[in-house]
């Protein structure tokens, strides 16, 4: 303890961080690197496998997620109408009269024109994105024959020989077997590739055509593809390194294990920790006390934090995120008639997705008045003929706040897998010492300090259809105690991706003070900013959980997993992380 009061952080952070991998899962994204980096390496988690087309057929490009409803029906597009009427009316835009929404056959209508120049405030990047080259040069030995036949033609060599004397070597194009991360999503629309998610919505993308065996097949060759392309970690030695699994609240007990396997027994890691991520978000930005707000790319997720302790029963989870505005966006352009007449469309076709994610957050921001921009729309409709037009954007903030008033995103809905599928006796993130095993008699695992917190029930992990300020309002005062109340009403954490929109901050602030009511006690709301990139905060906080894990009496070593997946040495089975992560904390805060 004396070390760690006189050490330099940026030195304990090499000393101990160098055989240490962070993972940091989502839907949209997997954050993978080295405790020891300043930033993980952020990649799409998603994977690319060629499949050749039955005969007859053309070759296409698919997308693998099993969507109910990819369109809103008249219920949902009349309740979208209605809460975009509201965001209007707050943010102050112009109403649009007697307009209705262009079909994709329509002429380009005259308020679509184009616009040749930029203003200075808006000359952004490109946002234009490239084709992914799906073909790879492969070298094969040439056969007697093959030397023949160039013998017979009288060539001096073959296309492409190498330096052996004792015989030749051919190269020749190839399709590449499985493509990663975003050139994954950039395959050109006439080439026979499947694109395949294994986590959407925050959880496992089963389906009846997307088996649970494919789905952790997808995740250990994607996470086994970074930590060998981008960490340089060559299988034969991981052994010498360990794992910290920072996960999302709304992912269940088997989906947690079946992570946990994937690390311990198919990639090697010779040891491992679970920790959740909205106290790593805390720990990420120096606090102890705070309620988070993880806004994902599908997924938003609202947990209360105590003295180092997540609050199981103020977890919220809200089926919306970064995606979700990003696809608004497109929906508002196309309202405004201010959209190109290109054929976009972000489900089926992963490209127009991440235009619309870079136009989002170049340009998306939460100001009253009617925010305008120009940018340079891309159409992707095939590789050959891709068209772009320079444009004019119009309420660019009315999708970001889709997060206040969800009705406005009308996010596409998934199958979940059954229920029963996740029925696990042994939670994960639940402490042991709540069953009568006998394990900890006094119900605190040996610490009196936690003998105060109460025996929470398993939590219930279901979406929530509210707003993200009801959202907040509800886990702070689900507390039930004053003094945490005020504390955490002024400690409110924005993390993820759209932490970053501009004004975010500023209105979550003044609407949670609004709405509390009066006789709540409640003098003061603040939103804090955050040490570092939003996005990362999480990830870095999985870093200083690892780094100061001094005991390590949580980790999880390879062959104790493999066998029975308790821990020898004291008894204590790895589903307890909560109490254990408070148990750390006090060791911190000395």
């Amino acid at each position: 303890m004396d070390y760690l009061k006189t050490v330099v952080p940026s030195q304990l952070m090499a000393e101990r961080g160098s055989n240490l991998v962070v993972i940091n899962p989502g839907s949209g994204n997997v954050r993978m690197g080295f405790a020891s980096q300043d930033v993980p390496f952020n990649i799409p988690h998603c994977i690319a496998r060629h499949i050749n087309p039955q005969e007859g057929e053309e070759p296409r490009f698919s997308v693998r997620d099993q969507m109910l409803n990819c369109h809103a029906t008249s219920s949902q597009n009349a309740e979208r109408e209605s809460a975009y009427d509201i965001i209007a009316a707050l943010m102050k835009i112009p109403f649009l009269d007697d307009e209705e929404m262009p079909s994709p056959s329509q002429p380009l209508p005259p308020k679509m024109g184009r616009v040749d120049g930029f203003s200075s405030q808006q000359n952004r990047d490109d946002l234009k994105f490239t084709w992914t080259d799906v073909t790879e040069r492969i070298t094969k030995p040439s056969t007697s024959i093959d030397r023949s036949v160039y013998k017979d033609a009288e060539e001096d060599t073959p296309p492409s020989t190498s330096g052996d004397d004792n015989g030749h070597e051919f190269k020749e194009n190839k399709y590449k077997e499985m493509i990663f991360g975003e050139d994954a999503l950039k395959i050109p629309p006439s080439e026979s590739y499947c694109l395949s998610r294994p986590i959407r919505r925050g959880h496992f993308n089963v389906s009846n055509n997307y088996s649970l065996h494919q789905v952790l097949e997808d995740l250990r060759t994607i996470w086994n593809w970074v930590l060998t392309e981008k960490l340089h970690i060559n299988p034969r030695d991981r052994g010498l390194y360990s794992a910290i699994l920072v996960l999302g609240e709304t992912f269940d007990n088997r989906e947690i294990k079946e992570m946990l396997s994937i690390v311990l027994n198919d990639l090697g890691f010779s040891t491992a920790v679970v920790h959740q991520e909205a106290l790593a978000a805390a720990f990420g930005n120096g606090l102890s006390t705070a309620c988070v707000v993880n806004i994902g790319a599908q997924v938003t997720q609202v947990v209360c934090v105590e003295d180092g302790v997540a609050l199981p029963h103020t977890a919220l989870a809200l089926p919306y995120g970064g995606d979700d505005i990003s696809r608004c966006l497109l929906w508002v352009q196309r309202r405004h008639r201010t959209w190109p007449n290109f054929q976009t469309d972000p489900v089926s076709k992963p490209i127009d997705l991440l235009m619309l994610n870079k136009i989002k957050e170049s340009y998306s921001q939460i100001k009253t008045g009617s925010i305008d921009a120009v940018a340079l729309v891309h159409s992707y409709d095939n590789e050959r003929s891709g068209g772009h037009q320079k444009t004019k954007l119009s309420a660019l903030n009315v999708p970001p706040m889709g997060l206040l008033y969800p009705r406005v995103l009308v996010p596409e809905e998934y199958p979940p897998p059954p229920r029963s599928w996740f029925q696990d006796y042994d939670d994960m993130l639940e402490d042991t010492w709540q069953t009568s095993d006998g394990l900890y008699p006094s119900g605190n695992g040996g610490f009196g300090m936690w003998d105060s917190y109460p025996v929470f029930s398993t939590r219930l992990k279901k979406f929530e259809n509210i707003g993200l300020v009801e959202a907040i309002i509800s886990s702070v005062l689900s507390t039930g105690r004053v003094d945490l109340q005020r504390k955490l009403f002024c400690s409110i954490q924005l993390v993820g991706g759209a932490a970053s929109t501009a004004g975010l901050a500023q209105v979550l602030e003044q609407r949670v003070r609004t709405k509390i009511s009066a006789n709540q006690s409640i003098e003061k709301v603040e939103v804090l900013q955050s040490r570092t990139y939003p996005l990362f905060v999480p990830w870095k906080g999985g870093v200083i959980l690892g780094v100061l894990d001094i005991g390590r009496d949580a980790w999880i070593h390879r062959e104790d997993w493999i066998k029975n997946g308790v821990h020898i040495g004291s008894g204590r089975k790895y589903k307890d992380s909560y109490f254990l992560q408070a148990q750390v904390m006090c060791y911190y805060n000395i």
